[in-house]
């Protein structure tokens, strides 16, 4: 395998998911070029991946035209890749996988009647999801258990971490607290934001049993409002405003521990390693957390997110 392609839709969290694919894929064949196609959304995920060549960008989510898709076919024919996986589940996907011409054409189907794909591989939704990426491997006789996702930090972004610290005035350890949520899943009418005023309680409880890790609040381009109304409350909480995914993933790594919501931030976090805490509403903990005792979930009893009791939140996070 000389080129292989892989068509990734999906978010920040997603492509996170499916690092570990990537990396298993580079690490059995390290001479191959790994290139992805994904939303412009996502792309800054890849600032964080050792395994990819190439990202190319395509927003599977507009009303592309004809020409759009024909466009897509046309760079991936010319990209003389040997094999394409994709993640979508479609009977127009397993076509467009055809239409490139590309050899090995790897997607997830119970059945192939039409030859579309060269390996179709059952979809297990029943697992974490990375691992439901991962069992596309399976077409290259890859058959390992499917690692964490791992997120690549340089010493460039750890020394900007180290240095956000000190501008915050912190010696020693923090907690950090990512509590945004994309205007994707607003938009899909998915609430993943925890009350601000909940979060209070959360901050003023840890920081009054543990005064030796306070919270770093990170505000990302989305979260402007949420920080405004906890820094309405607690006008003292630090914030930091990471420039990229990369010196937030930095600032995620150095942390004690981390708490979220159900979110990007959330994955990058478990790429990372950092210990954390993080809030459900309607989504499943099982399919998005891996099993590991560093990451622990707390699941609103109701399926709405602002119905977890700041009591569990406390809870958890203290025996985290």
């Amino acid at each position: 395998m000389k080129n292989i392609v892989a068509l990734v839709p999906g978010g920040i969290g997603d492509q996170i998911l499916f690092f570990p694919t990537l990396d298993d894929l580079k690490a059995h064949f390290p001479e191959a070029q790994l290139d992805v196609v994904v939303e412009p959304r996502a792309m800054a995920a890849y600032q964080l991946s050792g395994s990819v060549h190439q990202v190319i960008p395509f927003d599977f989510k507009d009303r592309n035209a004809l020409a759009d898709w024909a466009n897509l076919i046309g760079r991936l024919r010319e990209g003389e890749y040997d094999a394409i996986l994709s993640l979508g589940r479609s009977k127009a996907v397993r076509f467009l996988l055809w239409l490139t011409g590309i050899p090995k054409r790897v997607g997830f189907a119970k059945l192939n009647p039409l030859g579309f794909l060269t390996d179709a591989i059952p979809v297990n939704l029943e697992q974490y999801s990375a691992a439901t990426y991962h069992d596309l491997l399976k077409a290259f006789g890859i058959t390992s258990p499917c690692p964490l996702p791992k997120a690549v930090i340089t010493a460039e972004d750890r020394q900007w971490a180290t240095a956000e610290q000190q501008r915050l005035g912190l010696s020693s350890g923090y907690r950090l607290l990512h509590g945004g949520s994309s205007q994707m899943a607003l938009s899909k009418g998915i609430n993943k934001i925890y009350p601000p005023t909940r979060w209070v309680e959360v901050i003023q409880t840890l920081a009054q049993e543990e005064p030796h890790l306070p919270f770093i609040v990170v505000c990302g381009p989305e979260d402007q409002a949420w920080v405004r109304a906890l820094t309405q409350a607690l006008p003292d909480i630090k914030i930091s405003y990471p420039p990229d995914l990369r010196k937030l993933a930095a600032l995620m790594q150095q942390a004690q521990q981390m708490l979220c919501t159900d979110s990007g931030p959330m994955h990058i976090g478990v790429a990372v390693g950092t210990p954390l805490v993080a809030l459900f509403g309607p989504t499943d903990p099982a399919k998005l957390l891996p099993a590991d005792p560093r990451f622990r979930a707390v699941k609103s009893p109701t399926g709405n997110i602002g119905d977890i009791p700041v009591s569990a939140v406390i809870e958890v996070a203290r025996h985290a």
